[in-house]
């Protein structure tokens, strides 16, 4: 199905299929609706919460859009190739991967246990390796596939504090680039948004004086929000960008320029 039969200046996804993993709340939901509102089916993953995980359903469904809920915990493969089979049977080969599942733990480096790190790496490294090595046999046979890496400002300058989680982004962003070279003659694009800091459960642990402590270092006065975000990823999986890959777009205010 190329970008010219399901193109619309209203429903620009129509007819493609999108998972979107980690996305019962905060950025992956955010990014479930808004591209179910562009027209495409779409799969929220989630690991434990399943009503909130159906409440994110129901919000896509209302602009007419398929939507399923899939249990699966991504750090497992086999998990993820029952939830990208389930995927097929419901609603079609996957042509769309949000890679949005992640964890974030703060820790100086000498108070990161091998425990910590595994645990970081599994979900923000290996669980995206594990979803493109799995929807990719069916993108290749189709020649289209779009993929969209959510990384970390960290991944792109290293966080105080922070050195696991940044480890764990930087690799990411490295893995969008590798996999950019490899799958561009396949028709694929695979590229990776790193947010700055974004208004979700990740920053509750900050007080109200560090959270105005960021809007004021951030130019434009703010902290984001998950649709913020998920503009950019509506961007990236739609048809103007389609010439786009290998690419770390930062929606972080000015954060880090």
């Amino acid at each position: 199905m190329s970008d010219s039969l399901t193109f619309s200046t209203t429903r620009p996804l129509f007819g493609r299929v999108a998972v979107i993993t980690g996305a019962s709340r905060g950025i992956g939901a955010a990014i479930a609706i808004s591209l179910a509102k562009a027209g495409a089916a779409v799969v929220i993953n989630y690991l434990s919460n399943q009503a909130r995980a159906e409440a994110v359903a129901n919000s896509c469904r209302t602009y007419g859009s398929r939507a399923i809920t899939v249990q699966a915990d991504v750090t497992d493969f086999h998990a993820v190739e029952r939830l990208i089979k389930t995927t097929a049977n419901e609603l079609g080969e996957p042509d769309i991967l949000i890679n949005n599942a992640g964890r974030a733990r703060s820790a100086l480096l000498l108070d990161t246990t091998e425990e910590l790190w595994d645990e970081l790496m599994d979900a923000n490294l290996k669980a995206p390796f594990f979803c493109v090595k799995t929807v990719l046999p069916g993108m290749i046979k189709k020649h289209f596939g779009r993929i969209v890496n959510i990384s970390s400002i960290w991944g792109i300058s290293g966080g105080s504090y922070e050195v696991a989680y940044s480890a764990s982004k930087g690799g990411l962003i490295a893995l969008t680039k590798a996999l950019a070279k490899e799958l561009g003659p396949s028709g694929i694009t695979v590229n990776a948004v790193a947010p700055g800091a974004i208004e979700t459960d990740m920053l509750n642990d900050l007080t109200v004086d560090d959270l105005k402590q960021i809007s004021e270092e951030t130019p434009v006065g703010r902290l984001g929000t998950p649709e913020d975000v998920a503009s950019v990823v509506l961007f990236l999986v739609s048809p103007g960008a389609s010439f786009i890959t290998g690419q770390i777009i930062s929606p972080n205010g000015g954060l880090v320029i």
